[in-house]
């Protein structure tokens, strides 16, 4: 991804509004005002609202990247003519929800633009992956490890909703080029991106949780429809990286996930959700597909120590997520759907941010209907960005889903 996470949270002040497209009126920050409380919650309907809304605020009409979107809104003077990628994929699996739900939403559109984001080649790898941003013609930018992981799940999923061999394809494309990113320092795993690997005193030279955890995640995702004469390499390499992940970077006390280990062999012991909620999801997944008792041991004791570290009273809540990147915080969330069928406990860990979240559309948007980042309520901080709102988009359809909703019921 294009920036580091810490400084993502960190720095929400560089943030800075500006004037935006004549069009794009700017709406204040200001508390939307809570709904009537009897109301029954269809959350089916409130996703495709904010897909409505996205696509109102976020969506490029004019110039080379028409249809794509901005990073921002209103969208400001150093962003670029579309948002990076990882912005766009977070609107994608969110997108992905509404499919399943029912709703008519051009979703292989959708798909297909991450083509737009397509590199043949980069540096000295003469191999295809996904660029960090696009100009709508071609793509460009970095590419990292985690990014292309995380489009590979966006790619199998598209063919489990579609049967369209032509995303099969191109998730197979994603396998050969994490295999480039491979390597025996510190034991194997993979680097933050092809870029900027083993350079002593860079501190984005790392081997973190996430390209290494995603990675895992979607080869095992595409195991399970990859050709039969694939599935034994992708299994294989698969359990190397999980191994690794789990030697390198999981905290013994807890069964949750450190961020990363640097260039120099220091462990960086930030702790996100999404990092635990990538290993939690593939120790599931190797347990179905292996029968190995220990990945789901691993699984249901990292599930355990995730909810109990990150999930705490805050800003008046009993219980609340963390008040910063709900796009981490639904990966974590959709492995404890995962996790529920082994571990019934999990659906505690669910109800939680249901809760959560159905605070948060009452007291966390503004008065044009978008989230901030902060789901407490406590500080609109980060509205502005496409990634708040499509988490927004996708928690709401994964809610829906995992209720049982359907468009028409």
């Amino acid at each position: 991804m294009r920036l580091s996470k810490t400084l993502l949270t960190l720095l929400p002040a560089l943030f800075v509004s500006c004037t935006g497209d004549a069009e794009e009126k700017y709406v204040p920050p200001t508390p939307i005002a809570p709904p009537d409380t009897g109301t029954e919650v269809v959350y089916h309907e409130r996703a495709k609202a904010q897909f409505d809304l996205i696509n109102q605020y976020y969506q490029v009409r004019t110039g080379a990247t028409s249809g794509l979107y901005n990073e921002n809104y209103p969208k400001q003077a150093s962003d670029n003519s579309a948002s990076f990628l990882w912005g766009y994929d977070g609107l994608v699996s969110g997108v992905a929800t509404l499919q399943a739900l029912g709703y008519d939403v051009n979703y292989t559109a959708f798909i297909d633009r991450f083509e737009l984001y397509h590199r043949p080649s980069a540096g000295q790898v003469n191999l295809p992956g996904y660029g960090s941003q696009t100009d709508g013609v071609n793509g460009g930018g970095t590419r990292y490890y985690d990014d292309n992981s995380i489009v590979g799940l966006d790619l199998v999923e598209a063919y489990n909703l579609t049967k369209d061999s032509r995303f099969l394809t191109r998730a197979r494309q994603i396998v050969t080029f994490l295999k480039s990113g491979e390597d025996d320092i510190f034991g194997g795993g993979l680097w933050w991106d092809e870029d900027e690997k083993n350079i002593p005193g860079n501190t984005n030279s790392n081997k973190p949780a996430c390209s290494n955890g995603f990675a895992t995640l979607f080869l095992l995702n595409y195991y399970a429809v990859c050709p039969q004469d694939e599935k034994a390499d992708v299994l294989a390499f698969a359990k190397r990286l999980y191994n690794w992940v789990k030697t390198n970077l999981r905290d013994p006390a807890d069964g949750c996930y450190w961020n990363d280990k640097q260039v120099d062999g220091s462990i960086n012991k930030m702790k996100w959700t999404y990092n635990s909620g990538a290993m939690i999801s593939s120790g599931v997944r190797l347990y179905n597909y292996t029968g190995e008792q220990a990945y789901l041991d691993d699984a249901i004791a990292s599930a355990q120590g995730a909810y109990s570290y990150f999930v705490r009273p805050a800003a008046g809540l009993s219980l609340a997520y963390p008040d910063h990147d709900p796009w981490f915080t639904i990966k974590l969330v959709k492995a404890f759907i995962d996790i529920e069928p082994h571990y019934k406990a999990a659906g505690s860990y669910v109800d939680t941010f249901v809760k959560f979240l159905d605070h948060a559309y009452d007291h966390a948007r503004l008065d044009n209907g978008l989230f901030y980042e902060d789901w407490t309520g406590a500080s609109p901080k980060r509205a502005e960005q496409l990634l708040m709102q499509a988490a927004a988009l996708e928690s709401l359809g994964v809610v829906a889903l995992y209720k049982g909703e359907h468009k028409g019921e």
